[in-house]
């Protein structure tokens, strides 16, 4: 099978370039940055918005696995031009030069789970509800975790489901759920299979070093690289679901080739949550004694959510998909992996 990939020479398009090479499959890459982590590779150097470009790199492939994009929060609102480029445009492109080919194979799309914005909660009194956006001024006096919207009352927070309402809190998520509606439609319109893989939040090795866009993973690791403490944002007590690169990419082969084809949102995560302080520890930890213990330093980023985490019930079913590396090897691992500079997803 001829396989595109787009942003195959950025962190996770690496990986998933990588995987399908290993098993036999003929991979072209389009990206703008240079393609460095192997041969057996058909590399189109271009960017995923230039329209001539991408009719090249579509001609002939029998499925396309989307990851080009524009990553992480952003540095403020001035950014949104160049996230809607990237990601809504850019996706745009590609799918009009797979209409104008008469494309017909399966589409996989690197969505995200910042489409949820926050998580699921639950009131004791009103069962699951949804929390309004964050409150500055409820964050300026440190009270980090949301409440009830119609008692007040304290949440728990549960794993997210694919139907859960999309509800984007920052460009950055506007954009990736654009980005699930233009390819859904494209798949409607041509009666062929789109699953979006909803990544939590992934980390190893290839990731881009500390930049104003990186994750929270790379910023850490930076630190520790640097010799300095992680910075810890709020109280460290926010819950993510941290996924190994590894099983990410191993996610979207199974998505390319799975029998029959996997269609729809799906969560791409270990389904074990940690706390952005047990990422921090684990880390510093696993170093050695090559940086300061984390400092747990208050403060937020207003366009960030307290707790997102994911059921991956339906990648299980549809794929087969488990996550195989454990939080503790794949920080152990992370500690020491190298990283690379800033660049595509």
């Amino acid at each position: 099978m001829r396989v595109l990939v787009t942003g195959g020479a950025g962190f996770i398009g690496s990986h998933v370039v990588d995987w399908l090479v290993a098993g036999g499959q003929e991979v072209r890459v389009l990206d703008a940055s240079p393609y460095a982590h192997g041969t057996d590779v058909d590399v189109h150097r271009a960017d995923v918005r230039d329209p001539d470009a991408v009719r090249v790199a579509v001609a002939g492939v029998e499925a396309v696995c989307h990851q080009a994009a524009m990553v992480g929060l952003g540095v403020d609102f001035a950014d949104t031009p160049a996230y809607v480029s990237h990601n809504d445009a850019g996706t745009a492109v590609l799918l009009a030069a797979l209409h104008e080919h008469g494309f017909r194979g399966r589409l996989v799309l690197a969505s995200s789970m910042v489409v949820y914005g926050e998580g699921r909660y639950r009131c004791g009194v009103h069962d699951v509800v949804r929390p309004p956006p964050r409150d500055p001024v409820r964050l300026d006096r440190a009270e980090w975790d949301p409440r009830c919207p119609s008692c007040g009352g304290g949440l728990v927070p549960e794993p997210a489901t694919e139907d859960a309402p999309a509800d984007p809190r920052n460009v950055y998520a506007a954009t990736k759920l654009h980005q699930e509606h233009l390819c859904f439609a494209f798949g409607r319109e041509h009666r062929l299979p789109v699953a979006a893989l909803r990544y939590h939040n992934v980390y190893g090795a290839r990731m881009p070093r500390d930049t104003p866009y990186a994750g929270v993973a790379a910023i850490f690791r930076s630190a520790i690289e640097s010799g300095r403490a992680p910075q810890v944002l709020e109280d460290g007590q926010q819950r993510r679901d941290f996924v190994h690169v590894q099983d990410v990419a191993r996610a979207n082969v199974l998505a390319l080739t799975a029998d029959p084809p996997a269609t729809g949102p799906l969560n791409v995560a270990s389904g074990t949550p940690h706390t952005v302080l047990d990422l921090a520890c684990a880390l510093t930890t696993a170093a050695e004694g090559a940086a300061p213990a984390p400092a747990v330093v208050g403060g937020y980023r207003i366009g960030d959510v307290r707790h997102v985490f994911a059921d991956p019930q339906r990648a299980r079913d549809q794929l087969g998909f488990t996550a195989n590396v454990t939080f503790e090897e794949g920080m152990h691992e992370f500690a020491s992996a190298p990283l690379r500079a800033a660049g595509s997803q």
